[in-house]
Order: C-alpha cells, then sequence, then structure tokens
C-alpha cells in the first residue's frame, strides 16, 4: 500500500512538472513572438524571411539558464566570458541589411553563443562563424549541434583574418566592433556582396559596404554599442 501511495505521489509530481514545461514552452512562444512585432517588426525590419527565422529560432537557448526569463526583452544579456547576446533588434536590423535570399555564403564574425549563426542558417546555404575565445567556440559548435545545424561550421580563431579558406562570402556579419575594418575581410567579400559591420572605439556605427566591380561602397546605418573586437592570439 505505501509502496502504491509512493508511486501515485511520484506520477503526480511528474504531471506537475510535465504542465509546468508545457506553460513555459507556451509562454516563450509568446514573447518570441511579441519580441518579433513590438521589438523588430515595429521598428522597421520588414524582410519576411527574417522576421520568420527570428520566430523559429529560440532565443532563450542561447543565453545561460539564469538569464533565460529575460531572453525575449528588448536590451543585451551576458552569455560569459564578458560577451553579450546582441539586442533582437540589432539582430534583426544586421541580418536584413544582407539581403539574403537562400543561396548564399555567409560568413559571420563573433559567433558568441550561436544565436546570430543560427539565425543566418535559417536563411542561407552555408554560415562560417568564428569565435576568437575558446569557451565561447566550443560551447556554441555543441549547441547549434544539438539544435540540428548542419549547415554552420565554428572555427575559434582570429575573425580579424577572416576564413581565407571558403572565401569568397556573399555576405559578411561582424557581431563585435573592431577601430578599423578589417582588410581581410575586404578581400573576402564576393562580388556583389554585402558586410555588415559595427565600427569603432568610443563611438561606434553601423556600417553597410558592399562591393560593386571590385569597389567598397560604404554607407553608414546607425550609432550602436558592441563589445569590441579582439585581435591577435588568446
Amino acid at each position: 500500500m505505501k509502496k502504491a501511495i509512493l508511486i501515485l505521489i511520484a506520477l503526480i509530481l511528474l504531471g506537475c512538472q510535465n504542465l509546468i514545461e508545457k506553460e513555459q514552452k507556451i509562454n516563450f512562444v509568446k514573447a518570441r513572438e511579441r519580441m518579433v512585432t513590438e521589438q523588430i517588426e515595429a521598428r522597421g525590419v520588414k524582410d519576411k524571411r527574417v522576421l520568420s527565422a527570428i520566430r523559429r529560432v529560440e532565443r532563450h537557448r542561447f543565453v545561460p539558464g539564469e538569464y533565460q526569463r529575460l531572453a525575449y526583452n528588448d536590451y543585451p544579456l551576458p552569455i560569459g566570458e564578458d560577451q553579450t547576446i546582441s539586442q533582437p533588434y540589432i539582430v534583426g536590423l544586421m541580418t536584413e541589411l544582407l539581403g539574403l535570399s537562400g543561396d548564399e555564403r555567409v560568413l559571420e564574425i563573433g559567433t558568441g553563443s550561436g544565436y546570430q549563426a543560427a539565425i543566418l542558417a535559417e536563411l542561407a546555404k552555408e554560415v562560417y562563424t568564428i569565435e576568437i575565445l575558446e569557451p565561447l567556440a566550443k560551447s556554441a559548435r555543441n549547441r547549434l549541434k544539438d539544435l540540428g545545424y548542419k549547415n554552420i561550421k565554428v572555427k575559434c580563431g582570429d575573425g580579424y583574418l577572416g576564413w581565407e579558406e571558403f572565401a569568397p562570402f556573399d555576405g559578411i556579419i561582424v557581431t563585435c566592433a573592431p577601430p578599423y575594418i578589417p582588410q581581410p575581410l575586404i578581400e573576402q567579400l564576393a562580388e556583389g556582396g554585402r558586410m555588415v559591420i559595427p565600427v569603432g572605439e568610443h563611438y561606434q556605427e553601423l556600417k553597410l559596404l558592399t562591393k560593386k566591380k571590385g569597389k567598397i561602397y560604404v554607407q553608414s546605418i546607425i550609432p550602436v554599442r558592441f563589445v569590441p573586437m579582439i585581435h591577435g592570439e588568446r
């Protein structure tokens, strides 16, 4: 009799846990939809493919557990190693500026937790992402693998140098701020390609670069604030 009661209590507790997890999942879905409509779409990001990709990727899976309840709020969050996951609006804006159609090879500098790479993987054919901090590169690689992404390659290395082995890239996105635009990234940008990059130290500005007939055209977008880009051996 006592054993039966214990089994019943265990089943009740398991049922309660399942209900809690189901409710939490529903809350994350609702929070993600609000994030897209109120933070991203309402502020001018209109590309339907980009908005759909952001709706599909679960941002809470890319932040530490203690920050998951804040994952869909309108600000960056810590991810360890003094780095952050970017504000949702900025992710949407930078992704839209790349103008992806689905067949591109894209390079990302600054993998972080892997969130931006996951968004890109929903929109492009191949994604190559570089993270200079080994703990972040390792955890992002494992996370993206666990989530089933097969079109992302993660490398631990110096983003200033790009990834020459797989160049040229149709799109390059940089999620940390160098004081100047690294020349190797310009050289690895394909003809007709686009690069989105925050540039500056005390004052940073988001830039859109396009390469046409070998020439680089630069457009200033908005002031931004990113963590500094790390250069050299670590």
